[in-house]
Formats: C-alpha cells, structure tokens, sequence
C-alpha cells in the first residue's frame, strides 16, 4: 500500500484507485531522477551500465517544455533480428513531478510480461498494471546499480 503525506498528516492511498495511480505516478519519478539525474536536460539516445544486469537502452522520443516521452528497454541478442522487451513508452510531466508508462509498444516474448497488457482491462486496470511494472523495473535498475552514460 501507498503513502502519501498531505499537510503533514499521512493517508493510506487505496491500490488501484486513481489517488493510488497518481502516487504511483510521483514515485515512478523519484526513481526515474535518481536513475537519470535531471530529467529536463537528458540526450536523445543513451545506455547503462551494470556490473551484474544487461545494459538498458533510453531514447527520447518527444521533448516539450512540460513533458518528455521516452522508450526505456533491454535489447537481447538472438538469431536474426536484436530483440527490445520489455519496450515501455514512458512520459514525464516535469512541472507535476509524475512519470507514467504509457503503454508497452511491443509483443512481449515473455509469459510473464504478456499478462501485463491484459487484454479488455479497464484504463486504470491497466495503467495500474503497467506502472507498477515500471515501479519495479526502476527499483531493480538502482539496485543492480546502474548507471546512464
């Protein structure tokens, strides 16, 4: 369960309430600027390093002056074509401090991964599904230390 402080008092947000998303949204953003540093100023293209997980690709797909998209994925190597999973579209909302993940832009190769389009969900079903994903993603990220060059 979710915290959140208002005026100095605590309340218990609910999971998968729209208060739940939104203090979802606000952590996912807090993990993405200790991953990143300064998410208004970040290069177009760029990759991590860890010493004990694959690199993590970030491209930056739209800047404005309230929001950046961005994709954020591994890339594997395999026969034929290089394969990108999970491949999020995230977007920041500078002004608000949120970042969500919009939507999963591929096929997942990955049974574990398929469930989280879930098909027929409602919208916040799924961006719940979907952030809470990314919530996690970024929290393993920073434990395996990685770095953005």
């Amino acid at each position: 369960m979710f915290i959140e402080a208002v005026e100095q008092r605590v309340r218990l947000v609910r999971p998968r309430s729209f208060a739940g998303l939104m203090t979802l949204y606000a952590s996912n953003h807090v993990l993405l600027r200790q991953l990143l540093g300064n998410l208004r100023n970040l290069p177009s293209r760029f990759v991590s390093t860890s010493p004990t997980d694959l690199s993590v690709h970030v491209i930056l797909s739209e800047r404005s002056r309230y929001t950046t998209t961005l994709h954020m994925t591994y890339w594997f190597e395999r026969r034929g074509p290089m394969l990108n999973d999970p491949d999020l579209l995230l977007r920041i909302y500078h002004d608000a401090r949120l970042a969500e993940a919009v939507s999963y832009s591929a096929q997942p190769q990955y049974a574990a991964l398929k469930d989280l389009l879930l098909p027929g969900a409602s919208g916040l079903t799924r961006r719940w599904s979907l952030n809470i994903f990314l919530n996690k993603w970024l929290g393993y990220c920073l434990d395996h230390r990685h770095r953005f060059a």
